[in-house]
């Protein structure tokens, strides 16, 4: 089949679908773009979703690819270190990376707006929004939406991709083919969430460390902050759905109150009205999705939230998705539009990855809400530092593996990340390595045991 006669149906016009339709209209196939929601540009989409993200390597990989990069950058704030507050107020810096390695907050609502823009410009993609999908044929890939009129629309195309996000409405309907062996779960976490909001100081400035994520680890909950371009945060509170001390059992100003007094004094007096937006927010969840295949009939296939919905924890679900976009866009060149082929290496390229940075970034709730702030483990941070600094090809911190090496399937860091903890846990054992951690033995033990463990 002639490339150029190819339709190609996306499903979901956020940030992946946007970016995919980008990808594939430039190599010369007429994408349809399917949005259930009203064009965000003209009407706010956004009510209670996160507002900001955090854009890294990978996903500035793939932006750049199709030329945005600096378009987006413009409208950026680097982040370079985290800064830990504890109940004392006291603050802690955790650099990112290495100079001038940086995590970016990117509002959500912008980077997609941007890029639906650049897709609007592509004479090969046409958008359809307030287009929600009822349902697909996966043989035919004849699909129905429904408009905003109620109306129903049919659409055929010789290929469709659901980058319609964690609860993909493409995802359900390929559960429901009879004959397939589809593996799924969809895990909601304990923790959910709310927005909280720091209103710029009146000059415009920010109230806080421009430059920097914000934590208030608190080892059950936590309270992020992003910077905005226009001198606001935008704050997360992450907190268990039910319990003890949970968004269920909060139910009075009363007690919402004293929970902040005891937990986020340095805070309280920064935020917009904290007690009230509680009170009147309803708690967002947070879902992990696995799925088995990402393919269906070498027709149909999953994309960024709707494959591989993970924790916002490590920062990567855009960037992961952005990545897939990248990858696909890379096989396709390579195959030569042999669809089928293409199909087959996307899912087994990028399902690994997707299930590892899965794992990653349930882990890395841990790691934010307790450890950032245990003396334990900064001293390990900065003892994994020193010795990167002495043997970069040797060692490479986890978190720059995931965050500044785009070229490095998220699977490989997850496996040499978990020999470095092995090696890290033995480090630590050393007796009186608060005292001594800069010796020359602790770094001659580590390069023993590194050329051991991470050299086979």
């Amino acid at each position: 089949m002639d490339k150029q006669m190819e339709n190609i149906t996306i499903a979901g016009a956020g940030p992946v679908g946007a970016l995919l339709a980008v990808m594939l209209a430039r190599q010369g196939y007429r994408v349809d773009l399917f949005e259930s929601r009203a064009d965000s540009r003209k009407a706010n989409i956004y009510q209670g979703k996160s507002i900001n993200l955090a854009l890294s390597d990978r996903g500035w990989l793939a932006l750049e690819a199709v030329g945005v990069g600096d378009t987006i950058r413009e409208h950026a704030i680097p982040m370079y270190c985290r800064v830990m507050h504890d109940t004392q107020g006291q603050l802690t810096r955790l650099p990112y990376g290495q100079d001038e390695q940086a995590i970016w907050s990117v509002s959500r609502a912008g980077i997609n707006e941007q890029l639906i823009s650049l897709a609007e410009q592509e004479p090969l993609i046409e958008l359809h929004f307030e287009h929600r999908l009822k349902e697909l044929d996966f043989d035919s890939l004849e699909a129905r939406f429904s408009t905003k009129d109620n109306g129903l629309v049919t659409h055929n195309s010789d290929l469709l991709f659901g980058a319609d996000g964690t609860f993909s409405k493409v995802r359900r309907l390929a559960q429901e083919l009879p004959r397939q062996r589809i593996s799924h779960s969809l895990e909601y976490m304990p923790q959910s969430y709310i927005e909280l909001t720091i209103e710029p100081n009146a000059d415009g400035s920010h109230k806080m460390e421009k430059n920097a994520l914000h934590i208030w680890p608190r080892k059950a909950f936590m309270l992020i902050a992003l910077p905005n371009t226009d001198g606001s945060f935008t704050c997360t509170l992450f907190l268990d759905q039910e319990g003890d001390t949970s968004f269920e059992s909060l139910d009075s100003k009363e007690k919402v109150t004293a929970f902040f007094e005891q937990n986020f004094a340095d805070a309280l007096p920064l935020l917009s009205n904290p007690v009230d937006a509680f009170m009147s927010k309803a708690a967002s969840p947070l879902c992990l999705v696995h799925i088995y295949p990402w393919v269906f009939n070498n027709k149909v296939g999953l994309i960024g939230d709707a494959a591989h919905a993970m924790v916002p924890f490590y920062g990567q679900g855009m960037n992961c998705g952005f990545e897939d976009c990248r990858v696909l866009s890379e096989l396709v060149a390579q195959h030569e539009g042999n669809w089928e082929s293409i199909l087959a290496a996307y899912q087994r390229e990028r399902k690994p990855n997707g299930d590892a940075i899965i794992e990653l970034a349930k882990r890395n709730f841990v790691e934010m809400s307790d450890l950032s702030g245990d003396k334990n483990f900064l001293l390990r941070k900065k003892i994994e530092q020193q010795f990167s600094n002495m043997y970069p090809e040797l060692w490479v911190p986890l978190y720059s593996m995931v965050t500044f090496s785009p070229h490095l399937p998220y699977a490989s860091a997850l496996a040499i990340g978990d020999i470095q903890t092995e090696i890290m846990d033995e480090i630590m054992q050393l007796e009186n390595i608060h005292q001594e951690w800069q010796s020359p033995h602790v770094y001659q033990l580590m390069h023993k045991l590194a050329l051991a463990k991470l050299e086979k």
